[in-house]
């Protein structure tokens, strides 16, 4: 029977695909990005264990795919009255491909639309079994050059780069690239100019920019791992600004998310 480990099912989302999503979060990512929002998800596919009021819980639970179905159709009015639909989000939904793939089969069977949120940190054959089923994908470019996305995040720039493209070649697929401007990081100007380099060879003319937050700095606490971005300041509206006005000037339209 197919299963996956998840770890949040998020209702009513709004940023994370065209209207009012259901988001699934699947637990596992190849990368440690130290300014994960989800490092519960981080690592191989099995549940952790974090602490929360001196309780120890496990975070992670298997579903099959029919008791999925059941949670994401409890929504389908908010679907159908917004656009909307459901997200494979995570951890990196990629690494449970089989069964990410085999959830977006069966939802677009349902006439809901689907979308996935990845990195695509991994080898292309991954991301080539969920794009027959996908109708948008919200893709990650976070560092370019490859010894430095190595040593911070541990990304392999090659997967990523044939992973988008491929996204990009499928023709019933809407790709968005969303960076993370993470300061001292993604948000570093070389960094910015070499992804602005790469969207123009891949003819892309559209970006979301998804500025800094803390928002998942309790998380460490609990799982009992030192945050390290704890004291890095949120990127002023000015930086924020100058980074959007340099993604218009070369022709790319920059829409910035996640500051309400």
């Amino acid at each position: 029977m197919e299963r996956g480990l998840i770890f949040n099912i998020q209702r009513y989302a709004v940023h994370d695909g065209s209207g009012i999503r259901t988001v699934v979060f699947l637990q596992g990512c190849p990368l440690h990005c130290l300014w994960c929002s989800n490092p519960e998800s981080q690592g191989a596919v099995k549940p952790v264990t974090w602490y929360k009021n001196g309780q120890a819980k496990t975070v992670g639970q298997w579903y099959t795919l029919d008791a999925v179905l059941a949670e994401i159709e409890k929504d389908e009015i908010f679907y159908q009255t917004s656009g909307g639909g459901i997200t494979l989000s995570g951890g990196e939904c990629l690494v449970q491909a089989d069964f990410s793939a085999a959830l977006l089969r069966a939802v677009k069977s349902l006439g809901i639309p689907t979308a996935i949120e990845t990195t695509g940190a991994l080898p292309i054959t991954a991301i080539n079994k969920v794009l027959p089923y996908t109708d948008e994908v919200l893709f990650d470019l976070k560092i370019m050059a490859q010894p430095l996305a190595k040593q911070v995040i541990g990304d392999n720039v090659a997967f990523v780069k044939a992973s988008f493209e491929a996204a990009l070649q499928a023709s019933e697929t809407t790709v968005i690239p969303r960076i993370p401007l993470i300061p001292g990081y993604t948000a570093q100007m070389d960094n910015l100019h070499q992804i602005i380099d790469y969207l123009h060879q891949c003819g892309v003319k559209k970006v979301h920019l998804l500025p800094f937050h803390q928002y998942g700095s309790q998380k460490y606490h609990d799982l009992n791992r030192a945050y390290a971005l704890e004291k890095t300041p949120l990127l002023t509206s000015e930086a924020i600004t100058q980074i959007h006005d340099l993604f218009t000037a070369e022709n790319i339209d920059a829409v910035v998310y996640g500051l309400d």
